[in-house]
């Protein structure tokens, strides 16, 4: 497919446009040729890094009171497989890469793999097409409405685990949770959790579960004794 609408989409345009192709060129290609092919895997790896680098930095100059853990967490739920693909999709990657007929016969288009590492190539290819600047302006404007939503402790996959390791440095005990009430019908009910910890009750959350509002007082808590 031509690539001009494709460069629309990305709100840039290649000078070396063979960069642009290489990046949608998956592996398979090689395979199916049996003979030496460029494909998107260097670039791959190249995106990568340059997208760790990119985020580290918006994330450190985003939350200037966060720790290692925090930040390199709140990275995590940003550069996971899931988000990337998505990225690809929200790009259309998938209908402009360059694919075996086995992979496209076996829904490699919209494979999240495949759409994962063609978003890194593409920024690899952005990098070396237009440099660091370039490559920065790209993320940033692509991850813009991730970092809107983004808070510090949304990083944190496990707010019960977390809140129990801060909480084992000061004393042995393991913080206690409460259900407070449980209200509306079977299918749809509101659940009001609250922790405690040496008797001291420390937050309150609620969910459309019991674990979800247990969950939620954690990160609670986690935010008040995180200041």
């Amino acid at each position: 497919m031509s690539l001009s609408g494709l460069q629309q989409n990305l709100a840039y345009n290649f000078r070396d446009e063979t960069l642009l192709a290489l990046a949608l060129t998956h592996p398979s290609v090689a395979h199916e040729v049996n003979a030496p092919t460029q494909h998107n895997q260097r670039l791959e790896f190249l995106g990568d890094s340059v997208l760790s680098l990119v985020l580290a930095r918006a994330l450190f100059e985003k939350f200037p009171d966060a720790d290692e853990g925090a930040l390199t967490k709140s990275r995590a739920k940003l550069v996971n497989s899931i988000s990337l693909a998505e990225h690809g999709r929200k790009l259309d990657l998938g209908a402009h890469l360059a694919l075996s007929r086995g992979e496209e016969n076996t829904g490699g288009r919209d494979r999240a793999s495949a759409l994962t590492d063609a978003f890194e190539a593409l920024l690899g290819a952005i990098l070396l097409d237009g440099g660091f600047d370039a490559a920065r302006e790209f993320i940033l404007r692509e991850f813009a409405d991730d970092f809107d939503t983004l808070t510090e402790l949304s990083g944190i996959a496990n707010p019960k685990g977390e809140l129990q390791e801060l909480l084992q440095a000061r004393s042995p005990n393991a913080p206690n949770y409460k259900l407070i009430s449980a209200e509306g019908p079977d299918h749809d009910r509101d659940f009001v959790c609250a922790v405690s910890h040496d008797g001291i009750e420390l937050a309150s959350g609620s969910g459309k579960s019991k674990k979800a509002a247990e969950s939620n007082a954690a990160l609670e808590a986690l935010k008040k004794l995180r200041g």
